[in-house]
């Protein structure tokens, strides 16, 4: 038995009668219900489909398969088709000769000769032509005419290139010129060559800055000076001296403790760790001339910054302090909010140089910092003594009185 006996088109009766009458011709059409194999369709609905399909052969179940579309969306494409080469392999696989004869098919294969030959200076295809622009568009363009008079009309029609730009820049008109022409109007040097409306924008030269020298102190002496108690070593600087041993951060910081002349101490990138602040600590707070201390970019943590600034509350001495751009940037809200209390402590600290990143910190250190440089302002016109900042007034009328410096 053939596929044909399974598979038949569906036919449809279709009687049509025609009445005519003298003056008017009717037709009325009128269709059966669809069967397949003489069958209405709404009995093979009842039929089940997994019966029909075990009465099947393999042969036949595999030509409806191809007749289907595969519901496995992974498949290739080229596994969905139907049609199948069922030929066997004439011999093995060589992949070089494969690619040998692919190139040589693609070398030997005469390109498609060109409808139009190719001639020099004309275009070929079709030429694109841009849309006509719309009367909105055109409107909006046109530039809105104002009346001058005819007195500037002539003197701006009579106007130089160059006259315009300073004109241009004197009304601050930036959009319509370059830095260099605008600094050459401001300045009055006169337009530079081939820099007009039409001129090529040359960019600006850079300014070449020379490499500064290293820092050439000698550790070895400076440190000798600092144990010595030089009267002419008042400021030491030490920035950007790397391979600097612990040893000698010792050494400073032992000689640190006894000076009394040492007024600004500078360590900036210097490698310093929390092991020699720690020592740095201990020596600011029995140095009581130290007055400027720059510790910024090191490897110093939160914990570490908060002991230097507590070392500073034992003698009151140290006007700055900066300590920014180290290993941790973040501090923290705790060590933050410690460092806000113990500053407002302090009534000689004038400046501090650390970033805090949370409001409440940064505007108590700011405010209580003001109120240190105005008593400042005060002692040094003659108003207050030093003794001021510690909440006294010595001799004042023959009496000591206390004030409270808290607001």
């Amino acid at each position: 038995m053939g596929m044909e006996e399974y598979f038949q088109e569906w036919s449809e009766e279709t009687t049509t009668t025609e009445t005519k009458t003298s003056s008017t011709t009717k037709t009325s059409t009128m269709t059966t219900a669809a069967k397949l194999y003489g069958k209405d369709l709404s009995e093979y609905d009842e039929m089940d489909v997994d019966q029909l399909l075990s009465q099947l052969t393999q042969e036949e179940i595999s030509m409806l398969v191809k007749e289907v579309d595969p519901d496995d969306t992974l498949l290739p494409p080229s596994q969905r088709c139907s049609y199948e080469c069922q030929k066997s392999p004439t011999g093995p696989l060589d992949r070089k000769k494969l690619i040998e004869h692919i190139n040589k098919q693609a070398l030997e294969t005469p390109d498609k000769p060109e409808l139009k030959p190719f001639v020099a200076g004309t275009i070929r295809g079709k030429k694109w032509i841009p849309p006509p622009v719309s009367v909105k568009l055109k409107e909006a363009e046109e530039q809105i005419a104002i009346d001058l008079g005819d007195e500037y009309e002539q003197a701006l029609s009579d106007a130089t290139q160059e006259e315009i730009i300073d004109l241009a820049a004197i009304l601050g008109f930036h959009s319509m010129m370059n830095q260099d022409q605008y600094h050459a109007s401001l300045l009055n040097k006169g337009q530079p060559l081939g820099l007009g409306w039409d001129g090529i924008t040359k960019a600006t030269q850079q300014k070449v800055y020379p490499v500064e020298p290293p820092n050439d102190t000698d550790v070895d002496k400076t440190i000798q000076m600092v144990k010595d108690d030089d009267h002419e070593l008042l400021t030491l600087n030490w920035n950007n001296i790397r391979n600097i041993s612990d040893e000698k951060f010792n050494n400073l910081f032992m000689a640190l403790r006894e000076n009394t002349h040492l007024e600004t101490l500078s360590l900036t990138n210097v490698g310093l760790l929390d092991r020699h602040a720690l020592k740095l600590a201990e020596a600011i707070e029995k140095n009581c001339t130290l007055k400027v201390l720059n510790v910024e970019t090191n490897f110093l943590s939160p914990q570490v910054i908060l002991r230097l600034i507590k070392a500073l509350l034992v003698q009151k001495s140290l006007e700055e302090f900066r300590g920014a751009n180290q290993r941790c940037y973040v501090l923290g809200n705790k060590i933050e909010m410690e460092i806000t209390n113990l500053v407002e402590q302090n009534p000689t600290l004038l400046r501090l140089g650390l970033h805090l990143e949370y409001n409440d910190a940064r505007q108590r250190v700011a405010n209580h910092l003001q109120r240190n440089i105005d008593r400042s302002r005060l002692r040094r016109i003659g108003h207050f003594s030093r003794s001021f900042a510690a909440g006294w007034f010595p001799h004042i009328g023959g009496k000591t009185f206390a004030i409270n410096n808290k607001r």
